[in-house]
């Protein structure tokens, strides 16, 4: 009897295990084997494609030190659309219209009045309303969030806020699920370690533009996030490469229009690494230089003679890119734009009268010529029709220089010697001297800001004075580097440098691209023109030897460039400027240079420094170049220099009678003027530093409206952060204390949706 009651119930058994088999067989079959059949039935059902921008690879100096890498920032991303979705879901339940907003559309120059969602009410009352119970609401532009709406729906998030502190993103992290539309997100934000060092090169980026996505770069994406741009510098030059590769996010969504799943992603990739010929060290020391040197406007351009590389170009004022970063205040932006001073401007790349600097370019005019062997008398001063144009000496003393061959009408910067030697060289060969040296056009660097300058000459002076002739008068003050000349410091450091190597070489700032060990661009140096082709070796040596002598000889103008133990060339340069000050009164603005080459056999570098405002060039930019130069070859002895952030340098319009150094004697320079490098007398031309043009403005921070500070409490204290115990906010996969299914409101997928 047991034996039978025992086989009923092993059958009983059998047959529940076979039962359970078969539900588990087919729930396997319709839950798994057969999902995507199943899933493309559900009405509405969808996947929906994320684009995730990548991260920008990093820009570094020669040597690899980091002068703009990024760092984790987070913000909040809304998504209009599933607000607009939530809220008429809503009104439905309740019966009540969708609220609507009249504005005016702009068509075809015609305004027509139309309807929209009033998305703005939406938000307020979904989420604003929320937020500021939760303490984490502030006020926002209400009109930018419907132009945003109204251009682009839910196709592009928009942001609500960025930069969020600890306590803001723990809150978020932990609340933000449960509003509609509404995820915090990680991306990478640009940071430039070195402050305002190398401002003006870096430049900085901007925020993604979402007037600069085409609706062919839209198509196909159910969220697109643009990528942040380069706004001006290399950043600008360089954001093809910079720009990182973007991912791509599939999301399952329901019948309900709900998120429930992660399908695939495709892990975007960073920017490749840009590296500048720029010398961080070098760097360092040349913007050292100019704060150390108590110089309010000015620049120093460093240039690799033999390459065209450019291991540093400073100018005073400047300012911190990182005041860009993400956004900038508006009033911050417009005082910088108001600041007569100009810190936005690259006085290093701006043309300027380059003054007696400028006989140097005149000199191999002459070679061109011939005449390089040829005396000149100085008696004072030269007529030119009915002007006699003064040398300086004459007007210093009342004396002259008298008889003079070129290297001494260098040492002496003789304007009465060049007035002539131009005029038998002849404006022609000044101009083919121009273009062989890149004077008058781009020099081709990287760089969008950079001017022209000005190579006078019979052709230029018709098309922008036709009713004006040429004369010798013009050509004599062209010879003298004043009229209407204009070059920039980095064009006379490219032509100090093609000087003292014998080729000029096109200036540059690219020196490789890499995707990590691989090579993708390696810039080689491109050659403008060979001097050795059109001059001989011995004649190439008077003029680098008249530079010598100006800094080394008794009568020179630049014994402050003078280095124990170091063989400098130079040459100074003092152009006369007027400006009118904040009561409008004429007031004198001379500009200072010096160009020099070092060591003088088998030069390392080739310099130029411009200081506004100085007094004289021997007095005021040779000191800057003798502290430089003599820094920059101590690299090579040991001498150590360890970059260190720099803050922002406020201009100044003070008058510098001489540049000194705490750490150094005061430079060996004679009474007032000296140098002799004045012109010809009054101040011809007025100083206008103007902001560049082409600069793209950054991408600025909106003041909250009113309508956008509606329902926020500003004197709401946020939340002391608590401890997140939920799955980390960016983490994949990875263990966590508290696990959820992906479609919980605590679920990783959606704080991972746009993840960089």
């Amino acid at each position: 009897m047991v034996v039978k009651y025992r086989f009923r119930l092993y059958l009983l058994t059998l047959a529940m295990l076979c039962g359970f088999g078969v539900l588990v067989y087919r729930l396997w079959s319709l839950q798994i084997d057969r999902h995507a059949e199943f899933v493309n039935k559900v009405p509405e059902a969808r996947q929906e494609r994320a684009r995730v921008p990548g991260v920008r690879g990093e820009i570094k100096d020669r040597n690899g030190i980091v002068l703009a890498t990024n760092k984790a920032s987070f913000e909040v991303q809304v998504n209009l659309r599933e607000v607009k979705e939530e809220y008429a879901r809503q009104c439905r339940i309740k019966k009540i219209d969708l609220p609507t907003v009249d504005f005016i559309e702009d068509k075809n120059g015609l305004p027509r009045k139309k309807q929209e969602a009033d998305i703005v009410r939406m938000f307020q009352e979904l989420i604003i309303t929320r937020l500021d119970e939760m303490g984490l609401a502030v006020p926002y532009n209400a009109d930018s969030l419907r132009v945003h709406y109204r251009s682009f729906g839910g196709v592009i998030p928009w942001v609500y806020r960025n930069s969020l502190t600890f306590a803001e993103f723990s809150r978020f992290a932990e609340h933000n699920l449960g509003l509609p539309g509404v995820t915090v997100a990680e991306r990478g934000s640009r940071v430039y370690p070195y402050g305002a060092m190398a401002c003006h090169i870096l430049g900085y980026v901007r925020l993604p533009d979402d007037q600069r996505v085409s609706v062919e770069e839209r198509k196909g994406w159910d969220y697109f996030m643009p990528d942040d741009y380069g706004g001006a510098g290399v950043e600008k030059s360089f954001d093809k490469h910079l720009k990182g590769k973007p991912g791509v996010r599939t999301m399952q969504v329901n019948e309900r229009g709900r998120l429930v799943g992660e399908v695939s992603f495709e892990e975007p990739r960073k920017g490749n690494d840009v590296y500048l010929t720029l010398d961080a060290r070098i760097q360092y020391i040349a913007e050292k230089a100019l704060r150390d040197g108590k110089i309010g406007r000015g620049s120093v351009v460093v240039v690799q003679p033999q390459t065209g590389e450019v291991l540093a170009m400073a100018s005073v004022p400047s300012y911190d890119p990182n005041r860009f970063i993400p956004n900038i205040k508006q009033e911050d932006w417009d005082s910088l734009l108001s600041n007569r001073t100009v810190p936005l401007l690259n006085r290093a790349t701006r043309g300027f009268v380059p003054g007696s600097t400028y006989k140097v370019p005149i000199a191999l005019a002459g070679c061109l010529a011939k005449i390089q062997g040829h005396r000149f008398n100085c008696s004072g001063s030269v007529t030119y029709g009915s002007n006699a144009m003064q040398c300086w000496i004459q007007r210093q003393s009342g004396g002259s220089h008298g008889s003079l061959e070129l290297s001494d009408a260098l040492m002496r910067s003789c304007n009465c010697f060049f007035y002539q030697y131009g005029n038998s060289a002849g404006i022609d060969n000044i101009t083919k001297v121009g273009k062989m040296l890149g004077l008058g056009e781009r020099t081709g660097i990287e760089l969008d800001e950079e001017d022209g300058g000005i190579l006078p000459n019979p052709a230029w002076l018709r098309l922008n004075s036709p009713a004006e002739r040429w004369s010798s008068g013009y050509t004599a003050n062209t010879s003298i580097g004043q009229g209407m000349v204009l070059a920039s410091p980095l064009q006379m450091a490219s032509l100090t440098g093609a000087l003292a190597a014998g080729k000029s070489y096109q200036p540059h700032l690219l020196y490789k691209v890499q995707d990590g060990d691989e090579m993708v661009v390696d810039h080689k140096p491109i050659l403008r023109s060979d001097l050795t082709q059109h001059f001989d070796a011995k004649s190439l040596e008077v003029v680098r030897k008249g530079m010598w002598k100006v800094v080394n000889d008794a009568g020179g103008t630049a014994k402050g460039a003078r280095i124990p133990g170091v063989e400098v060339a130079g040459k100074t340069g003092t152009a006369q400027n007027w400006r009118r000050n904040e009561r409008g009164v004429r007031v004198v603005d001379n500009h200072t240079l010096f160009i020099s080459f070092a060591p003088y056999v088998n030069a390392k570098y080739a310099v130029c420094i411009l200081v506004q405002g100085g007094k004289s060039g021997g007095g005021c930019a040779a000191p800057v170049a003798h502290r430089v130069l003599e820094q920059a070859l101590a690299l090579d002895n040991g001498y150590e220099v360890k970059p260190e952030p720099l803050g922002e340098v406020e201009g100044n319009f003070d008058p510098i009678e001489s540049v000194t150094y705490s750490d150094l004697a005061v430079p060996v320079v004679a009474a007032s003027d000296e140098d002799g490098d004045t012109g010809t007398g009054a101040p011809e031309r007025e100083s206008t530093d103007e902001a560049p043009r082409n600069r793209a403005a950054p991408t600025i921070r909106k003041e909250a409206d009113r309508a956008g500070s509606a329902g926020v409490n500003s004197n709401r204290a946020v939340p002391k952060a608590e401890p997140v115990r939920r799955a980390p906010l960016f983490n994949r996969g990875g263990s966590t204390s508290e696990p959820s299914s992906p479609s919980s409101p605590g679920g990783g997928f959606f704080r991972r949706l746009f993840r960089q």
